[in-house]
């Protein structure tokens, strides 16, 4: 009889389809429902609707105790302006790029990926929940009245250019968009006219020419966003190396310290869970687009160049020193980037070689 039973329910599992992974239900007939208005960093494409369909699926999964109000990129307010909102109470909960809080959080920084780093997501997975980033981010979020939830997976940007760029010299001169913080200083270093703009703004600027040169997420939401109209190429690493700047894009659920704690120990648990499969599916389901879209930027004459891999280790020299002065900045820039720098270079990637971090110290 259990076997039976035990069958019966692996067919229920399999009928409903990897589509439907979520955390379980805790469905719980609550009396009144708490609403959270969450804004994510998404403007458009893939990535807004994938964020709109799991926000919206919240207030049944958790049986109406728990709602979430999901608003895109600038609905409520700007893309840099979303921890402020939660703190002043303006929304409950925020699903920002993670590298936008290092404006108030120095560390933030590493809690993304950034140039030549951890390459994969399984990678951040076991910096995050293996060696104990995810205390450290909460530790510092908490500073700020927020919680960290926990990090969302996307995938590599890329960089959209209206010339083509088949070296790293290519950049000198090129007046390219940048999310700020040490991308952009790499690229300043290697000649790039750089410039800080949140993604809601890239189109309209490359549009009007007033840059030429610009990075953001992936194949999928920058073909919705209209890229290919106003650029020509695509840049990248060598085949294998999407992204040498940004490989492991991050974004994150933090909510608002007060709506955290008014939620019962077993809701709070129950977030955590479904931020774990929410990112699991949202990467998934960006990738699958990615698929998509690679071909409708074919269609369009988009042409895609690559980087050679001795430009990839040409950047790597630049970039090891600046890993160094920017988390030389910050006490806790330092204690998250000793974290990744050892395993790094452990025996399980290896990716710095020993002898580019001779001469250089971290102030912990």
């Amino acid at each position: 009889m259990k076997s039976t039973n035990r069958r019966m329910a692996l067919r229920t599992l399999a009928g409903a389809g990897a589509a439907t992974l979520a955390a379980p239900h805790i469905a719980t007939a609550a009396s009144h429902t708490t609403t959270w208005r969450m804004q994510t960093s998404w403007p458009g494409g893939a990535g807004l609707q994938i964020f709109k369909d799991w926000a919206n699926s919240i207030v049944e999964k958790t049986g109406g105790e728990l709602a979430i109000q999901p608003f895109g990129a600038n609905d409520v307010v700007g893309d840099f302006q979303l921890a402020d909102a939660v703190k002043n109470g303006v929304l409950e909960a925020i699903n920002p790029f993670t590298i936008y809080y290092q404006g108030i959080i120095p560390a933030a920084t590493f809690l993304t990926s950034y140039p030549m780093g951890l390459r994969n997501p399984h990678e951040f997975d076991v910096f995050y929940y293996g060696l104990g980033g995810i205390d450290i981010a909460r530790e510092l979020m908490a500073a700020q009245g927020l919680m960290f939830v926990g990090p969302v997976h996307h995938g590599p940007n890329i960089i959209h250019s209206k010339v083509p760029i088949r070296s790293i010299d290519d950049f000198a001169g090129r007046k390219m968009r940048l999310p700020g913080g040490m991308v952009a200083e790499l690229f300043s270093q290697i000649g790039a006219e750089t410039t800080v703009l949140p993604g809601s703004e890239i189109f309209p600027a490359l549009e009007r020419g007033t840059i030429d040169v610009a990075d953001y997420v992936g194949p999928a939401v920058n073909y919705a966003l209209g890229f290919s109209q106003v650029t020509d190429y695509i840049v990248m690493g060598p085949p294998g190396f999407m992204s040498v700047y940004q490989p492991v894009d991050i974004m994150d659920i933090t909510v608002g310290m007060d709506a955290w704690n008014a939620l019962s120990p077993q809701m709070q648990q129950f977030m955590e869970m479904e931020t774990h499969v929410y990112s699991d599916m949202h990467h998934a389901a960006i990738q699958k687009a990615d698929q998509e879209a690679w071909v409708k930027f074919e269609e369009d004459g988009t042409e895609v160049t690559r980087l050679s891999q001795d430009d990839v280790e040409l950047l790597t020299e630049i970039a090891v020193p600046i890993w160094f002065d920017y988390a030389n900045r910050d006490p806790n820039a330092a204690r998250v980037f000793k974290m990744q720098l050892d395993y790094m270079q452990s025996g399980s990637l290896g990716y710095v070689d020993p002898a580019l971090t001779q001469g250089l110290e971290l102030k912990l």
